[in-house]
């Protein structure tokens, strides 16, 4: 099982480089985290809707999803809530997990913060459990933070 490695984090730089629509930049953003990974079964994004006060599905890779998700509920809800990254080994063990996908076992979730102001989480599942350590977490989190400087806050608001 090979680790995401840190380059990604420079292929995401070079990928938006001169892109400003924000659902072009998460779409690709997804494509290349689910090209990075190995043993995972989906990687995308959930964005904060002001008006609703949800996390909405936004552009991933991988089977259907969770639509809506509130903050502070299953993994992403939580990374929301608390402005953290969290990786759990055993999604079964996660008190509260939203199940979209029977065949996730274990989950890697980073917020995208903006302005001081958590905008989206970036998730990502595998089929194995125990997939995602340490190593991972820094560089999604890396990842999260050059992902930031190619969204444009306006923009995003506009549609979320």
């Amino acid at each position: 099982m090979a680790h995401l490695d840190s380059l990604v984090v420079d292929q995401l730089s070079a990928l938006l480089t001169d892109e400003s629509n924000p659902i072009t930049n998460l779409s690709n953003a997804a494509a290349l985290l689910n090209d990075s990974l190995d043993r995972i079964n989906w990687a995308g994004f959930y964005l904060y809707n002001q008006n609703t006060q949800e996390l909405d599905l936004g552009p991933f890779q991988g089977k259907v999803a969770c639509m809506h998700i509130t903050p502070g509920s299953g993994v992403v809800g939580t990374s929301y809530q608390r402005n953290e990254s969290i990786i759990v080994a055993d999604v079964h063990q996660f008190a509260g997990h939203i199940a979209c996908d029977a065949a996730s076992n274990a989950e890697i979730v980073t917020p995208i913060v903006i302005d001081n102001q958590v905008v989206g989480i970036i998730d990502i599942d595998s089929p194995d459990f125990n997939r995602f350590d340490a190593t991972d977490q820094t560089v999604l989190t890396a990842f999260a933070e050059e992902l930031a400087q190619h969204l444009d806050v306006a923009h995003l608001a506009a549609i979320y």
